[in-house]
């Protein structure tokens, strides 16, 4: 075999790679078993808050020794394989950056009416469009003012040198559009820096592109209320004066004594050691440095930076490794370090830490201020413009413009501050703290530093926080309890599990040996996908783990192509060497369309979807990727190997449960066409007239609303609830069982066009007052310490209107870019239109027997929701079911090639059934994975394996008589030329 050193390095070079990255997987679950042990008591109960409090307090702490590297518990959940937030609880949420109030703020609050008019027209109107806010407002003040300009209202003296009286319509509208750009991008670095922060780890953060939107995941949070307040809480920027160290040096001298001094009685023995504090493990297996940055009482640690205000560092200020600061802000709290400090002085951190010799150093300021009052020298609110420039040496600077009352303040606060420096303060943060080189006049002043450009421009934004008010709503939220996660790991790892046995104990039987190699390769793909998982930093979810237990199923597919094509050679007469060449060579043409075509699905669901369908796109991608190489590649190694003895190996494809029984059909399906085209028409029409007359159930990711998982600790009866929250909420609410009859799913579109935390809370106390009146059952905010006769609320999520109308919008687009590359990918590959219209065909046909199959089943009482994830399972069918079309048309094409374009109907034919044990065989092994995932997988991922089942049969149906009879009578030309050619008579038509 040719190139088997390169693919043996290739090989040992991943796994080494994936060895090393999930590593720090291995690492990370013993911290975090280490924590439930903590956060455990005397009866078994885990307390999550002392749990996460526990992790969040060794963030920054060297926890993993690799060859003489050392890693914090934060670069380790960096590198990690993480968790979702559907596996380990948390909360998930989406804000949305206001940008009424930024036009508002830059016309200077007007009170023109025809202003207020068409903002409230514009706010009203993007609550169900799609359109920009600028483009909106614009029409609203058109049809309202008529012919009046917008310099009219924007011409103030606060954007004098941007708009004037004689600045046109598009120029100020422009100028809009940047300021909401700007204001995003302000708001999503401020955020940035509030997640950074929260105290929770391996925190995310990213824009929605296109949208003025801003997502966040925060693992392991549980107090909502909190992260509420924190991300739509408004900026607060202030300038404050730098203390000088030189100011107050006797009292450092003494913060600097007591240190020294209560670490020398240490290191003699009157308490701990600094060797026991570093690493020794107690009986619980927790070191004491672990125990007290988790909060207990046991030895100090001001051993492990004293002294704290190095006297040497007097010049370059408070310069600290960012490990360390948990310890030191433990410190300053003490009331002991208090006492020693001046009263009027107060310490923050510079937000960003800056890197020299390979550590992250930050910066800790000492801040004058009067007690008494607590008063910053001026708010940030006197700012009116900031933006990013050069200085006079043409490096970045900032320059700044103040409102009169502002200029008047700030030439009083520098004239009295010349050669000092004044910090500028956002959230209790420094960003900057220039030196006042004199006074300054007016209201514009330049701010110059060693920027670069990113820089200047991020302190500009930060800048404009306190001129432009631009708050934040949260359009949507999804809370998912830790004892919800735990039940979602669970059904998760049972399916995985499942699925790979049964798919491993029918290889073995069907193919004998071969079976083994098949699933060697099945077992290097799925470390494989782990193990890249982990390198790209991304995090396994639900649907993830259902995206690796469909390609358990769909990775055999390859061999299975494979070790057929080799039979297929041996009862031909080739030697067992030979048939094996043959095989991987003939197969590799269909493998490689087969996979491109599903990557493309993968490829296009990443792109458009959100959310868990994003999760699902990338284990797709990554498996397709990685079971192309362990199935082509690494099997091939592996079987040279295991013929080594030449055509005498033993090695055997064959086993007596597969026989060659699917090797000597020879049915005509094109005669059946006809046939199948009125089954399945009759079928489609009568799912979607269903549809049309009874609705489809979709859920509140296309609707918008709120929903409520609720576990009761005994059974409860779904329609005995809803008859109950009817009056609540005037009938728009649904209740149905979620996986268990104690558990259940409360939707409802009330307040679904109210955003604010009052609806939230109204809402929320309207499910909780509704469901205790009709079952006698108390509330509790604890689902982990339930009594007897209580519920809690275990998850919840909650979509805007305008969000669900993204997501139909972006579902769409998803669903019409994929077809369209496929029907692109197909003719470039089989160079006749009529392959890809028939390909096409076959797609929209499965997917609208999918969606008539859901439509039926809820006629007939099981009803399955119309979401994201389903959204995601179709996009799965197509590729599965353009995979298997793509088998018949490469079979198709090299039957053309060996015997030319005689007898077109003939060679169609030929080509379904030499495929037909390939297509049934991937097909069933799939099918196995796609019901394990039914039975087990859990009520999230209940409506996405339904629709795969579905999808699977009617996949493989399709493939044979849709797509493959659709190009033959799209090819009539072809065949009434073939039929006009030939004196031979019509072959008589042969059933099996």
């Amino acid at each position: 075999m040719r190139n088997q050193g390169v693919i043996v390095f290739l090989t040992v070079v991943i796994t080494a790679l994936c060895l090393y990255y999930l590593s720090f997987t291995f690492v990370s679950n013993n911290i975090q078993q280490r924590a439930v042990e903590y956060a455990t008591d005397a009866q078994g109960n885990v307390d999550f808050a002392r749990q996460q409090a526990y992790l969040d307090s060794i963030y920054r702490e060297p926890v993993y020794n690799f060859l003489g590297a050392k890693f914090t518990y934060k670069e380790i959940k960096e590198t990690e394989l993480g968790l979702g937030l559907d596996l380990q609880g948390g909360m998930h949420v989406t804000l949305e950056v206001s940008p009424v109030e930024i036009v508002r703020g830059l016309s200077g609050n007007s009170k023109d009416v025809n202003f207020n008019a068409a903002l409230e027209q514009a706010t009203e109107a993007a609550k169900t469009s799609n359109e920009k806010f600028v483009n909106l407002f614009y029409s609203a003040w058109n049809q309202r003012a008529g012919n009046q300009k917008l310099s009219s209202i924007f011409a103030t003296a606060a954007n004098r040198g941007r708009i004037s009286l004689e600045s046109s319509d598009s120029d100020i509208l422009s100028l809009i559009d940047t300021e909401i750009e700007n204001a995003i991008e302000r708001s999503f670095n401020i955020l940035r820096t509030r997640v950074d922060r929260f105290g929770t780890s391996q925190p995310n953060i990213q824009r929605i592109q296109g949208t003025g939107r801003i997502q966040i995941e925060l693992p392991g949070v549980s107090n909502a209320e909190r992260v509420r307040n924190l991300l739509q809480g408004v900026a607060k920027l202030q300038f404050w004066q730098v203390a000088e160290l030189n100011e107050f040096l006797p009292e450092l001298e003494a913060v600097n004594s007591f240190l020294v001094a209560e670490a020398q009685q240490q290191k003699a023995g009157e308490t701990a050691s600094t060797e026991e504090v570093e690493g020794e493990e107690g009986e619980d297996g927790l070191t004491d440095l672990e125990r007290q940055l988790a909060g207990e009482d046991v030895d100090d640690l001001s051993t492990q930076v004293s002294p704290l205000f190095s006297l040497t560092r007097s010049n370059q200020g408070l310069v600290y490794e960012m490990r360390d600061t948990v310890t030191i802000n433990r410190i300053l709290a003490r009331e002991d370090v208090k006492t020693l400090l001046p009263r009027n002085v107060k310490f923050l951190w510079s937000v960003k830490p800056q890197v020299a010799e390979g550590m992250e150093l930050l910066e800790l300021f000492a801040i004058s201020y009067n007690r008494s009052s607590d008063q910053a020298l001026m708010d940030g609110d006197v700012i009116t413009d900031a933006r990013q420039t050069l200085d006079q040496s043409s490096r970045p600077a900032v320059s700044m413009q103040m409102n009169a009352d502002g200029a008047r303040r700030w030439r009083k606060v520098t004239s009295e501050s010349i050669g000092k420096r004044i910090a500028v303060v956002l959230d209790d943060y420094v960003y900057t703290a220039p030196v006042v080189q004199s006074e300054i006049p007016s209201g514009q002043s330049e701010i110059t530093g060693n920027f670069t450009l990113e820089e200047a421009k991020d302190l500009a934004n930060i800048l404009k926080s306190g001129s432009l008010p631009a708050p934040t709503k949260i359009v949507e939220e999804a809370i998912i309890g830790p004892t919800l996660g735990k039940e979602a790991q669970k059904q998760g790892v049972v399916s995985m599990v499942a699925g790979l046995v049964l798919v491993v104990l029918f290889m073995v039987a069907y193919y004998a040996k071969g079976g083994l190699v098949a699933i060697a390769a099945l077992v290097f793909n799925i470390f494989f996908i782990l193990g890249i998982l982990a390198q790209l930093g991304a995090a396994l979810t639900l649907p993830g783990i259902a995206g690796i237990v469909l390609t358990i199923g769909m990775s055999i597919d390859a061999n299975v192509l494979i070790f057929e094509r080799i039979k297929e050679e041996l009862r031909n007469g080739a030697g067992l060497l030979a048939a094996i060449n043959e095989g991987y060579n003939k197969a590799f043409s269909a493998i490689l369309d087969s996979n491109v075509t599903t990557f493309l699905t993968g490829a296009i669901l990443y792109a458009l979807g959100q959310g868990p369908v994003k999760g699902f796109a990338i284990v797709l991608m990554i498996g397709i990727a990685s079971s192309f190489f362990s199935a082509v590649f690494i099997t091939r190694v592996i079987v040279h190997w295991m013929t080594k003895k030449g055509d005498k190996s033993n090695v055997s494809f064959v086993t007596p449960l597969a026989g060659d029984r699917l090797s000597k059909l020879n049915i005509d399906f094109l005669s059946k066409r006809r046939v199948a085209y009125l089954i399945s028409t009759g079928i489609i029409i009568v799912g979607l007239a269903l549809a049309a007359i009874n609705g489809l159930k979709f859920g509140v990711d296309f609707t918008g609303g709120r929903s409520y998982i609720v576990e009761f600790t005994g059974p409860v009866v779904s329609s005995e609830l809803k008859v109950g929250l009817d009056e609540q909420f005037e009938g728009s609410v649904e209740v149905k069982s979620y996986g268990a009859n104690n558990i259940m799913k409360v939707t409802t579109s009330y307040l679904v066009n109210e955003d604010d935390d009052a609806s939230n809370a109204e809402v929320e106390k309207r499910v909780i007052e509704g469901l205790a009146t009709v079952t006698g059952y108390t509330f509790t905010t604890d689902a982990t310490r339930m009594a007897d006769n209580q519920f809690a609320i275990t998850g919840s999520s909650k979509v805007g209107a305008t969000v669900a109308d993204d997501i139909k919008k972006s579902s769409a687009e998803a669903m019409f870019f994929a077809l369209v590359a496929i029907f692109l990918y197909i003719l470039l590959r089989f160079r006749k239109w009529q392959f890809s219209l028939g390909s096409i065909v076959a797609l929209v046909h499965d997917v609208l027997f999918v969606i008539a199959a859901f439509s039926i089943a809820s006629t007939l009482g099981a009803t399955f929701e119309i979401d994201q994830v389903f959204i995601a399972a179709v996009l799965t069918v197509v590729g599965y079911s353009i995979n298997d079309t793509v088998i018949v048309f490469d079979r198709i094409r090299e039957n053309i090639e060996n015997r030319g374009t005689s007898k077109l109907v003939k060679m169609f034919n030929d080509a379904i059934n030499q495929t037909m044990a390939r297509t049934l065989i991937t097909s069933f092994t799939t099918l196995i994975v796609v019901l394990v995932l039914l039975i087990f997988g859990g009520e999230v991922l209940r409506g996405f394996s339904f629709a795969l089942l579905i999808g699977v049969l009617v996949g493989t149906y399709s493939s044979i008589y849709i797509a493959t009879p659709v190009v033959v009578d799209l090819m009539k030309r072809e065949l009434a030329a073939e039929a006009n050619a030939s004196t031979e008579p019509s072959p008589a038509k042969k059933t099996v």
